[in-house]
């Protein structure tokens, strides 16, 4: 079964989409409001929001919410991941990625992000993407599966310029984790521009926000070089 979506048009003419995966428990409403102050500042792109399937989730006591994958705990990110769930979510958001495509957006003027849990999708599916996508935006995310995921990085994916932000405060997903993330990234051959902030949550900020448009600006700019 195909996403949801959840989609702010482009305020003019369309030439560049940013797909933009929520968190655990959120929806893709929950980013209505930030696609839709940067629309007003980039109104060339199209803002597509999926929605996750609602399934059990095993760090919440076995409750049942909007998730891309099962996640048993945040304190060892890198053993006992659900790749299972990660591969049935990174076949659908492909298939959105597919969509965009499909409509005659070039593949360098894509831009597939994410936050939390949505910036871990975002990572496990743009690194095995044989797409040359315009960029990769993980905020306050993780690199799931570490050793894993890197040895099944495409080369395609090592040419796409990767966004990441994480706030130096945050209690959900370690500033260590975002840390580690980058530093494991770079070491495999990635172009990373990490963003932090000091004493920022679990969350985002305006401050955060200018500086993922100015990096939308250079790689999806309004004319097409």
């Amino acid at each position: 079964m195909s996403l949801s979506t959840v989609v702010v048009k482009a305020r003019q003419a369309h030439t560049a989409t940013l797909i933009f995966i929520h968190g655990l428990g959120d929806s893709g409403y929950g980013w209505k409001p930030v696609a839709e102050v940067l629309s007003r500042q980039l109104p060339h792109v199209k803002f597509v929001l999926p929605n996750a399937p609602e399934q059990p989730v095993t760090l919440n006591a076995g409750f049942r919410m909007p998730s891309w994958y099962d996640i048993r705990s945040l304190n060892k990110l890198a053993n006992d991941e659900d790749e299972a769930g990660m591969n049935s979510s990174m076949v659908k958001i492909n298939q959105v990625i597919q969509a965009e495509l499909d409509q005659g957006i070039p593949a360098n003027r894509i831009v597939l992000g994410g936050f939390s849990q949505g910036g871990a999708m975002t990572l496990f599916t743009g690194l095995q993407t044989e797409y040359r996508l315009g960029g990769l935006v993980v905020l306050s995310g993780y690199l799931p599966m570490r050793e894993r995921l890197l040895s099944r990085a495409t080369e395609a994916s090592k040419k796409i310029p990767i966004f990441q932000a994480h706030g130096t405060a945050d209690e959900v997903v370690k500033y260590q984790y975002g840390q580690m993330t980058q530093e494991a990234l770079k070491k495999s051959g990635y172009t990373v521009e990490f963003n932090e902030y000091e004493n920022m949550g679990h969350q985002s900020c305006s401050e955060e926000l200018n500086d993922l448009k100015e990096f939308l600006e250079k790689q999806i700019p309004s004319k097409q070089e």
